[in-house]
């Protein structure tokens, strides 16, 4: 009797339960409204470029991946320390529609039809779901599209320099410039820039240089990089501005080994000091690109790198690219997970800097220390599918040669200053004198007797 009570209760309190009609209807609403693209993001076939910066990277290195001046693309749009360059965009606009208009009869109408056929490419390139019309959303990607072609046009070509512009000819700004445009929450698709350049083409320009080369000699007004080198990316093309410079570091024919190819006995390579003493030389490389890093001979060859404001944010960008993009290369990943594991202390950044392997123009050895070891933080890739694969299991094979380590350390630990030099040698000679000593009084002892 008193079981069915029970039941009766609990039966009744379900009855009397209704659903939420208003709630109801919210929670259709976020269904209908869930990104279908997320799935195909998981599986590595979206379009998806640009994406928002993992939390745990932004833990690490704090606003290193937020823009400074400039906002570029949907993300860091409207905020209100960026406005000041938003009636700046608007004064580019102007001026690039004048002269289109005047050399070919180009007009802002034109501008925004030619990229309407890749509106959809262009929202599936955003990992969020961008909350504009298509008339606000192709506004945003004509005008801060355009700026950036502009801007480009102004430094790189001289009869568009205009020395009253002070975006131009004030270097602190264009120093900002050269970060933001490198930044991951910061990119419009390459696509996008593409279709605009062709459009905003004069005649004079039609032989001149193409998007990709122009980007790239503005970059490289910070990066330093010989003429010739910047000239091969005529025909460079990235997913976007930060995708571009990336993968002109990459080395040409340099891909990943297959899945499963090397099985990597290790997932670390010693600390400078560590590998010196076990024989293994570190000397500055000859390639172009920092990521050449290569192993023959005991001998670990690192082409050489700037670090400073602009390198370490391009590194920070770069990596959470790499993170957050499932099927790009892991090139820059790898090599700063390389670079940390190298960096110890202080003491390794000075030898890599005596070495010519990095200039530091980023802070003192201890600072750089700090950043190369936040660098190689919380990321994460299959180091048997890295380009360095290979490396990693040849120095490592290297320093457990028991040879090698023990006649290097005897050396490093006698011979690796004039002091400790003149310290063994006189160690060596006072135990030669004593040896003679002895044996000269057991020579005469021994006389005597006979």
């Amino acid at each position: 009797m008193g079981s069915n009570s029970v039941d009766q209760e609990a039966s009744h309190a379900v009855t009397i339960w209704e659903v939420d009609k208003e709630r109801l209807a919210q929670m259709e609403k976020r269904i209908s409204e869930t990104n279908p693209q997320l799935l195909s993001i998981a599986a590595g076939r979206s379009t998806c470029c640009i994406f928002r910066v993992p939390h745990n990277l932004i833990e690490i290195n704090g606003k290193s991946y937020q823009p400074r001046i400039v906002s570029i693309g949907p993300y860091h749009r409207g905020q209100p320390n960026l406005q000041m360059m938003e009636e700046h965009k608007w004064r580019y606009l102007r001026s690039l529609l004048s002269r289109t208009k005047e050399a070919k009869g180009i007009i802002l109408e034109d501008y925004l039809k030619s990229i309407h056929s890749l509106e959809k490419d262009a929202r599936e390139s955003y990992s969020e779901t961008i909350h504009l019309g298509t008339d606000e959303f192709l506004e945003m990607m004509v005008l801060d599209g355009c700026f950036l072609l502009e801007l480009f046009r102004k430094v790189e070509i001289p009869n568009l320099f205009d020395p009253e512009d002070p975006l131009v000819t004030m270097s602190w700004i264009l120093t900002f410039f050269y970060r933001d445009f490198l930044r991951l929450e910061n990119q419009i698709p390459f696509s996008i820039l593409e279709r605009l350049f062709e459009t905003s083409k004069t005649p004079d320009e039609e032989s001149g240089p193409s998007l990709s080369l122009l980007a790239m000699r503005f970059f490289n007004n910070m990066m330093q990089r010989p003429d010739p080198v910047i000239e091969t990316f005529h025909d460079l093309k990235g997913l976007h501005l930060l995708d571009l410079v990336r993968l002109s570091f990459i080395p040409k024919g340099e891909k990943s080994p297959p899945p499963h190819t090397v099985n990597t006995s290790t997932h670390i390579i010693h600390c400078v000091s560590k590998l010196r003493r076990a024989g293994i030389e570190l000397n500055q490389g000859k390639e172009d690109s920092f990521l050449a890093v290569k192993f023959r001979h005991g001998v670990i060859e690192m082409p050489s790198i700037t670090i400073d404001d602009f390198m370490s944010s391009f590194l920070l960008n770069c990596v959470a690219f790499e993170q957050c993009h499932n099927s790009c290369s892991k090139h820059v990943t790898t090599y700063t997970t390389f670079l940390d594991c190298l960096v110890n202390t202080a003491k390794d950044v000075e030898y890599l800097c005596d070495s010519n392997i990095i200039e530091n123009y980023f802070g003192n050895d201890a600072e750089l220390a700090r950043f190369i070891n936040n660098l190689g933080k919380d990321v994460a890739f299959d180091l048997n599918r890295c380009y360095l694969s290979k490396l990693f299991n040849d120095v490592n094979e290297y320093y457990r040669n028991s040879w090698h380590v023990q006649w290097a350390s005897f050396k490093y630990t006698y011979f690796d200053t004039p002091w400790s030099f003149i310290s063994a040698m006189a160690a060596f000679v006072l135990l030669v004198l004593s040896f003679l000593q002895t044996f000269y009084t057991i020579k005469a002892y021994a006389k005597s007797k006979s």
